[in-house]
């Protein structure tokens, strides 16, 4: 745990109106040290690149009062203060080119949380995408990923509700001081994360800071950075998610995106993706084999089909179909006799278990059950990969 002046010197530099991560970062390589650089003065804050009169007034605004308010209204919250000298702060994150010189955290995060996949996309969404994002949500959950979005309202939730559902962890980082709960809609899903233990909300922003569009675009780069990968489910052209690929491919992490219907608005961000070299994710093992080791690590170990259909929830067609497969592999025309379910609708149930990952299509138009990686947290390859 930092100490306390150390974590004090940190708040006066975060705290002044002006100073994001890129000036912290400059001031501590100017002055050598965090302290050093909270007690200069304004003409030696000037001599920084980047920092002017305006900023350096508003340095020097900031005082022990401001400070001790901050720290109280973290408390008040149940908040935790770390910096990157503590050694709480996530390794991933810290060696992104712009980390957050400051992180407030609710809730825990544990060393396996290094294991982490981001899962974003737009907050006006249409059904499919909030199935695929609870769907991905759920399946990496339960492989033993920490789930990693925005908790704003559409994909992200369907996200964060889909990794509880999987028994998994997940991570909101918001676009507000952490006084705030934002959007209102989601604070009970908020209060299971903290209730149950099963992760953190984490904003870089002051406590008090209120809900500001442009601390949206620049939270992004926190989800990515924490995370192996990202994979965006459902965005159109103009989609905040599309920020946070480009961050992720930055930062060298891997990107996904789920294919969505051609003449959809709300799937040519995510489509465009695929073209421009996304890798197309249409079930857990696309994106597992592209993680290098991790993935290799978490696909060892198959779970038992009757396990993975208890993962999905299925009905009507999806559920016949699935069911006369328990024993073979059988064609299309076999389960239309088995099941006595017609043949268009048949096809269209098929597809649909592909897509969610539950059975594989094989040559001559053959279809059969697929297993998948060991859901527990437990069985997470350890975070030091």
């Amino acid at each position: 745990m930092i100490e306390s002046q150390r974590l004090r010197a940190h708040l006066k530099l975060h705290l002044a109106d002006g100073v994001g991560a890129v000036l912290f970062k400059r001031l501590i390589e100017a002055f050598g040290d965090v302290e050093l650089a909270a007690a200069a003065g304004s003409a030696q804050w000037q001599r920084v690149p980047g920092i002017g009169p305006k900023t350096a007034e508003a340095l020097a605004a900031v005082g022990d009062e401001q400070v001790d308010a901050e720290l109280a209204a973290a408390e008040k919250h149940g908040a935790t203060i770390l910096c990157r000298a503590d050694d709480r702060y996530p390794a991933a994150l810290a060696n992104i080119p712009d980390p957050p010189a400051v992180l407030y955290v609710r809730g825990t995060l544990e060393p396996a949380d290094a294991i982490a996949m981001a899962i974003v996309g737009s907050r006006r969404c249409t059904y499919y995408g909030l199935e695929q994002a609870e769907r991905f949500g759920q399946l990496l959950g339960r492989a033993g990923f920490t789930i990693t979005s925005g908790g704003a309202r559409g994909i992200d939730t369907a996200a964060h509700r889909g990794a509880l559902a999987g028994g998994g962890r997940t991570v909101a980082i918001m676009g507000c001081g952490l006084c705030h709960t934002y959007p209102p809609e989601n604070a009970k899903l908020f209060e299971q994360i903290l209730a149950e233990r099963r992760g953190a909300l984490l904003s870089e922003l002051p406590m008090q800071t209120t809900v500001l569009g442009g601390s949206f675009p620049t939270r992004n780069r926190i989800i990515s950075g924490l995370s192996l990968g990202v994979l965006v489910v459902e965005a159109g052209q103009r989609s905040g998610s599309l920020i946070t690929a480009n961050e992720a491919a930055e930062q060298g992490r891997v990107v996904f995106a789920v294919p969505g219907r051609v003449d959809s608005p709300l799937s040519q961000g995510a489509n465009q993706l695929i073209r421009n070299g996304a890798i197309m994710a249409q079930d857990l093992d696309d994106i597992l084999e592209h993680l290098g080791e991790v993935g290799s690590k978490m696909m060892a170990a198959p779970l038992p089909v009757a396990e993975t259909a208890a993962a999905v929830a299925l009905a009507g067609h999806e559920r016949l179909l699935f069911d006369a497969l328990a024993a073979n592999p059988l064609s299309l025309d076999e389960l239309v006799r088995t099941t006595g379910v017609e043949s268009g609708p048949a096809a269209s149930a098929m597809t649909m278990l592909v897509l969610k990952g539950l059975v594989a299509q094989q040559p001559g138009n053959v279809f059969a059950r697929k297993s998948w990686p060991e859901g527990k947290p437990s069985s997470r390859p350890s975070a030091g990969l």
